[in-house]
C-alpha cells in the first residue's frame, strides 16, 4: 500500500498486531517458527482488519543486530504477501539510526514503519520535529509516530504532531499510550478526521476509550487470540458497550490477573517513572509462554528480561485452558 492507501487503511479501525519474536534456547532467533506463526496470522485476516508490525517493542527491537532485524522483516513480508499490511518496527536513539532501519523495512516491501520517540538522550521540541520530519522525507513509505513515555521518557505533544501533519504526506495513523485520558482526547480533537489515533495500551484502554474515537488499537495478545481481538474491535466499532464488557470480563481479565500475579512474584521494576508505569515487563514472558502452550512458537526472551519459571507455566496453562477456553493451535 502507498501511504495514503495505508492511511485509508488505518481509519477504518484496526488490530494492530505487534508480533512477538520467538527465541531460541541459545539465544538465536527462530525464523521458522516466526515464519509459521505470521502464517497462521494471516490466516485469520478475514476475521477483521488486521496490520502486522515486526520488531515492535514487544518484538524486542533493542536486542536485534542488523542482520536479525533484516531477517525477520523479510520473513514477515514474505508470508503477508501483500494480503496483510505490514508495519515494521524501525525505532532507534538516534535519528540517523531510525532512518537505516526505516530505509531496510522500505527495501524489503513493508507498507509503514511504526517508530517510537527518541529515547536515552532527551530532545528538546525541535530536534524532536525533526527527528520524524526527517524520516518522513528519507521514505516513500507511511510512517506511525510512536508516543510512549514508558521507554522514551518524553511526550511527543499535540504542537508537534500537528506540525508533522501540516509538513509530510506520508504519516499514516499515531500509536497512543498515554494513560491520561483527557490527553489522548485532545489528541483526537486537535488531529480531527485527518490522522486517526489508535489506542497503544491494548484491549482494555481500547474498551475504555473507543467512545473517545480511537481507531482500532495496537495488541501483543492477538499473538495467540487474533479471534478475540478482532471480536473486540468490531464491538467498539459498533459500539456495543455489552459485549466490550462480557469480552473483557470473560477473555482478558483471568490473563490480567495471572499477569499481575508473577509481576509481584518477580520482584518490581527499578524504574523511575511514576504510576501507571510501576509494573515490569513480564507479559511478554507471558505472551511467549502462551504461544508456546498453544503450539505456536513463543521462545525465550533475551536478557535482561527473563522468561516464566516451569512452576508458572503450568499455572498458566489452566488459565489458558481451563478459564479462556482456548484451544491449541491445529
Amino acid at each position: 500500500m502507498n501511504p495514503k492507501e495505508l492511511l485509508n487503511y488505518f481509519k477504518k479501525g484496526v488490530v494492530q498486531i505487534v508480533m512477538t519474536t520467538p527465541i531460541k534456547r541459545d539465544g538465536e532467533v527462530d525464523y521458522e517458527g516466526l515464519r509459521q506463526n505470521t502464517s497462521w496470522l494471516i490466516e485469520k485476516r478475514a476475521m477483521g482488519p488486521m496490520v502486522l508490525t515486526p520488531l515492535g517493542s514487544t518484538g524486542e527491537i533493542y536486542s536485534m543486530n542488523e542482520t536479525e532485524y533484516s531477517k525477520i522483516i523479510k520473513i514477515v513480508i514474505e508470508e503477508s504477501n501483500g494480503k496483510v499490511p505490514v508495519v515494521a518496527g524501525a525505532s532507534d536513539a538516534s535519528t540517523i539510526g531510525a532512518i537505516r532501519k526505516a530505509k531496510i523495512a522500505e527495501d524489503l516491501g513493508a507498507d509503514g514503519v511504526l517508530v517510537v520517540s527518541p529515547y536515552y538522550h532527551v530532545p528538546q521540541e525541535e530536534g524532536l520535529y525533526l527527528h520524524y520530519k526527517k524520516l518522513a522525507e528519507e521514505i516513500n513509505i507511511g510512517y506511525e509516530p510512536y508516543n510512549n513515555i514508558d521507554v522514551s521518557k518524553i511526550y511527543l505533544n499535540h504542537q508537534i504532531l500537528k506540525r508533522l501533519v501540516d509538513t509530510t504526506d506520508n504519516i499514516v495513523g499515531i500509536k497512543e499510550n498515554s494513560p491520561f485520558i483527557p490527553t489522548l482526547y485532545n489528541e483526537i480533537k486537535i488531529l480531527g478526521d485527518n490522522i486517526p489515533v489508535l489506542q497503544g495500551r491494548g484491549e482494555w484502554w481500547y474498551a475504555a476509550t473507543v467512545f473517545l474515537g480511537v481507531t482500532g488499537y495496537v495488541s501483543a495478545y492477538a499473538n495467540f487470540m487474533p479471534e478475540v481481538c478482532l471480536d473486540l474491535l468490531k464491538a467498539g466499532n459498533e459500539k456495543d458497550y455489552n459485549k466490550l464488557n462480557k469480552i473483557i470480563k470473560e477473555k482478558l481479565d483471568p490473563i490480567d490477573k495471572f499477569i499481575m500475579k508473577v509481576n509481584q512474584k518477580y520482584g518490581a521494576t527499578t524504574t523511575v517513572m511514576p504510576y501507571p508505569y510501576l509494573n515490569n515487563y513480564m507479559f511478554l514472558a507471558v505472551n511467549k509462554a502462551i504461544m508456546d502452550i498453544m503450539g505456536l512458537s513463543g521462545g525465550h526472551m533475551r536478557l535482561p528480561l527473563l522468561d516464566l519459571t516451569e512452576e508458572d507455566k503450568k499455572e498458566l496453562e489452566k488459565v489458558i485452558f481451563d478459564e479462556l477456553k482456548l484451544e491449541k493451535v491445529k
